[in-house]
């Protein structure tokens, strides 16, 4: 029971908030007829089942690393499955469209979740003039808060989120089902061929409205992306209990529909009306519970942008930590004020949570059908075709949704694109530019390196102790070392050629020695999974290696093209992978090399 509490507060906040905003857009651009109204309810309880239930609760979740989800994740399963340059190309690709799309998501969410809870204080009596800037405003001002209070750690409040959210949900489903009773034949809406027939009486509109529909099932994703933090038992289980609190509500709302078809803000109107005094309370309900699905969704970004550091598809960003108790209480600065600019930006730009919802689906569906693409693929590959079949025929849906979301790009859309592409572009230069930046280094090579080594360690004195130094590739010995010991004569007693390689599965930590080099040189590696965070120093001393010096090697870039001087910026800018990993800095050397690029 516990675990399906902390489940509610943080995997199924930004599903569980969407109700404030669906209907109330949907009906924007259909006239609420009984017809209409049956129709699109049948469309939200297909698509959360047919995406969220089939796609995410049953698909994804079946695939995994030891008990880890994510679009990572599924690249990891797919690549050593296909054979061929490129068709692992292909699937890094569509793993770094994934989780940019994800980022781009990440900023809008809590945009239109705050957004359109403020905005139902127009209800209470004597603010039904509140202006629109002030609804911006008072959102932004919840937003920085928000954010700021990350950088102290949300573990003290955490605790909250999953009996708040279980309050929400219970009152989501308290609601639906009181007006379920003023209007039964909204239970037609199960049929799925009311969908089906709304579709068809509507044409181009009714394909249009799917870009709205879609809202329905935002969030949906987290079920995979945050299965590792709880187990995919107690998601599951709670799945079922928001799946019936969501289905009553949006019921209740159409039958409320039905009966006030000039509704403008339906759920907020639906509480009103109920009963006035009650409405304030659920207000401030909604503020917190989109509060609840915004910091969710932030921690989830931190975790991506840690994933992508450790498989070093990104650039060693600063990472802090929030808890002394717990390292995976994770914060990093960058990435934190990124978003809240963006969420301010993007408050700013659209003002309101009907004009933003056009912006918002296109990230979200991008998403859904990469996830699709990739599940299908791998069933195919394992040989499992009623599964690749579902999954194909769940792509399908999926690529439905998306190409309906396509008509959003000239009204506001476009912004998720371009957030998205931040992302994106800073992954495609990074890597890409430390290909190019190999390529250019000077190594020398395991064979020649070994008796000069030798030579020199029999000649020269040796400094006492131990020393470290930062190697990717002990068959490649790059020319910070060559240097440091045959330019500069600087040779220990004892030499120490670190790796630290992260692996393809999340968890675990392990550090051994590789075979001798060579009397007076060692070879140690460290390997660790991708969500694990580690100190590299203490692996150290449970291996006995205590260091005097740590040397590690730092490029000068000088280049031409506009290319390259970017990721040189971006090189100079970022911290070294040697702070990343929490060396003590009293020890460090780093050894500059010259780079032409």
């Amino acid at each position: 029971m516990k675990g399906i509490i902390k489940a509610l507060g943080l995997v199924f906040g930004d599903i569980g908030t969407s109700p404030i905003y669906t209907l109330t857009v949907v009906f924007l651009l259909l006239q609420p007829t009984a017809d209409n109204i049956i129709g699109v309810l049948s469309l939200i309880i297909w698509t959360l089942f047919f995406l969220v239930f089939i796609q995410y609760d049953w698909l994804a979740m079946g695939l995994s690393i030891r008990g880890e989800g994510g679009t990572i994740v599924l690249k990891e399963i797919l690549a050593p499955l296909v054979s061929g340059k490129k068709k692992t190309a292909f699937i890094t690709i569509l793993a770094f469209v994934g989780i940019s799309l994800l980022i781009g998501d990440g900023v809008i969410t809590p945009a239109i979740s705050i957004l359109s809870a403020v905005e139902g204080t127009v209800l209470i009596p004597g603010f039904e003039n509140v202006s629109g800037g002030t609804i911006v405003l008072v959102s932004i001002l919840i937003a920085i808060a928000l954010f700021v209070i990350q950088s102290k750690g949300t573990e003290k409040v955490s605790f909250a989120f999953g009996p708040i959210m279980c309050v929400w949900f219970l009152s989501l489903a308290f609601l639906g089902v009181i007006y379920l009773y003023d209007a039964p034949e909204i239970i037609k809406a199960f049929n799925p061929y009311c969908g089906i027939h709304f579709l068809l009486e509507n044409g181009w509109k009714g394909y249009i409205a799917l870009g709205e529909i879609i809202l329905c099932a935002t969030g949906g994703e987290a079920l995979y992306a945050d299965m590792g933090h709880l187990g995919a038992k107690p998601i599951r289980h709670a799945w079922i209990t928001v799946f019936t609190a969501l289905v009553l509500n949006y019921l209740g709302q159409g039958a409320f529909l039905l009966k006030h078809p000039d509704a403008k803000n339906i759920l907020f109107e639906m509480v009103f009306h109920c009963a006035s005094f009650i409405y304030i309370p659920f207000l401030l309900l909604s503020v917190i519970a989109t509060v609840i699905a915004s910091q969710a969704m932030i921690s989830g970004m931190f975790s991506i942008v840690y994933q992508a550091i450790t498989i070093r598809i990104m650039p060693p960003l600063k990472v802090g930590y929030t808890s002394i108790e717990r390292k995976s209480q994770i914060y990093i600065a960058s990435v934190n004020w990124f978003l809240l600019i963006s969420v301010i930006f993007i408050m700013i730009e659209f003002g309101e949570s009907h004009r933003l919802a056009a912006a918002y689906g296109l990230a979200v569906t991008g998403t859904m059908t990469i996830t699709g693409i990739m599940m299908t693929w791998i069933f195919y590959l394992k040989r499992k075709p009623l599964f690749s079949m579902l999954s194909f025929i769940v792509t399908c849906v999926d690529m439905l949704y998306l190409s309906a979301n396509f008509y959003k790009i000239p009204h506001g859309g476009y912004w998720s694109l371009i957030i998205a592409m931040i992302p994106f572009s800073m992954i495609i230069l990074y890597t890409q530019g430390q290909k190019g930046l190999y390529k250019k280094m000077d190594f020398m090579s395991f064979k020649e390196f070994i008796p000069k080594f030798k030579e020199a360690y029999a000649t020269s004195p040796k400094i006492k102790g131990t020393a470290l130094f930062l190697i990717r590739d002990v068959r490649n010995i790059p020319s910070y070392i060559t240097q440091t010991m045959f330019s500069h004569g600087i040779i220990y007693e004892d030499n120490v050629f670190l790796s630290i390689t992260g692996r393809n599965d999340p968890f675990g930590i392990t550090g051994f020695y590789r075979e001798d080099m060579a009397f007076g040189i060692r070879s140690f590696e460290i390997q660790f999974g991708y969500m694990e965070v580690i100190t590299a120093d203490d692996i150290l001393r449970q291996a006995g290696i205590d260091e005097r010096a740590v040397y590690y090697g730092l490029e000068d870039i000088s280049a031409k093209n506009i290319f390259w001087k970017i990721f040189a910026l971006i090189k100079r800018v970022a911290p070294t992978f040697i702070k990343f990993y929490e060396f003590p800095p009293g020890k460090l050397h780093g050894v500059i090399t010259k780079v032409v690029m």
